[in-house]
């Protein structure tokens, strides 16, 4: 929710405005998934026709109590005003069809917000973020929106909520600073079932974040469950506990070094694209770690993986 040229508080799990101190030092990238309270990822809207929108248009006729559709129709009308529109050669032509698709949309989105539809909260606030459908950006009203979703049981809406309350006022947040706040937030977006929430509060466990003691026990719970939950976008468990365990037994609590059970955790990590955990699969061909044979094949590998998404001690190796 960005005032000026400030990112929004999206899901960085540990660089740009959100720093939970994981192990690695580089930042990870941004992402920010939605979903209904059922926490079933919602598909994005990657395309539109004219004959799509018309064809909404009449379902909701017929039923204009379908929140699904109704949500479905703001999404693809926006998508229309930044992708159909440019088609039209006439510019007075485009600017008053992309002004009209864009008030529509805006129509609809308040009207599910008024029917306390969670997912419309959500996707309005993302809008007041990104300054979308014509909205000055207001971290305020975005925060506004996040919250009272978040209050209704929208996991991804109460991770944002927890961000908000973190970085506070000054970083665009459109709220006080508030880490007692953030932290009651963050635990409930992961027991609502949010990834990231899940890998958040472990990684606040691990490190004793946002005011908390320390807590190894809490944190390996709360990795692993993230961990269950892993996939191309939410990777980061994965590798936090990769190297817990393949690190020595330093504290009570902490958990027993295993590298049989660390080495699969960066391979699945790695597989999935993430490019520390493929440094280090690129590191463990090359020295033998992990009981491995020394394979120079295998370690160019996984070093050009990670390199081509700019992870800088692959570029060196």
């Amino acid at each position: 929710m960005p005032m000026t040229n400030k990112p929004p508080p999206i899901r960085n799990y540990q660089g740009g405005i959100v720093d939970v101190s994981a192990r690695t030092s580089t930042p990870q990238p941004p992402t920010a998934p939605s979903g209904p309270p059922s926490q079933k990822k919602e598909a994005p809207v990657t395309s539109v026709t004219t004959q799509e929108i018309d064809q909404l248009r009449v379902a909701i006729n017929a039923n204009p109590n379908d929140q699904v559709t109704t949500l479905l129709l703001a999404r693809k009308l926006v998508l229309a005003a930044e992708t159909l529109t440019a088609s039209i050669p006439d510019n007075r032509q485009r600017t008053k069809t992309r002004e009209k698709w864009i008030m529509e949309a805006h129509k609809l989105l308040k009207k599910l917000v008024a029917m306390n539809n969670t997912d419309a909260m959500f996707y309005l606030a993302d809008c007041y973020g990104r300054g979308a459908l014509g909205l000055e950006t207001s971290p305020a009203q975005a925060f506004s929106l996040y919250q009272s979703a978040a209050k209704a049981g929208h996991a991804a809406a109460a991770y944002r909520t927890a961000v908000c309350c973190e970085i506070g006022q000054d970083d665009g947040g459109g709220t006080r600073k508030d880490p007692l706040k953030a932290m009651q937030w963050y635990k409930r977006a992961a027991t609502l079932g949010d990834t990231p929430a899940m890998y958040k509060m472990g990684m606040i466990m691990l490190k004793g974040l946002l005011g908390q003691p320390i807590n190894n026990r809490e944190a390996v719970m709360w990795l692993k469950r993230a961990a269950e939950r892993a996939d191309a976008e939410n990777p980061h468990a994965l590798h936090e506990l990769a190297l817990l365990y393949s690190a020595p037994q330093a504290s009570e609590g902490s958990v027993m070094r295993d590298e049989g059970y660390s080495f699969q955790l960066f391979r699945q990590a790695a597989d999935l694209g993430y490019k520390f955990s493929q440094f280090k699969m690129g590191c463990a061909y090359e020295f033998g770690l992990f009981s491995l044979p020394i394979s120079p094949k295998e370690s160019i590998q996984w070093y050009s993986k990670a390199a081509v998404q700019e992870e800088h001690q692959s570029e060196l190796a």
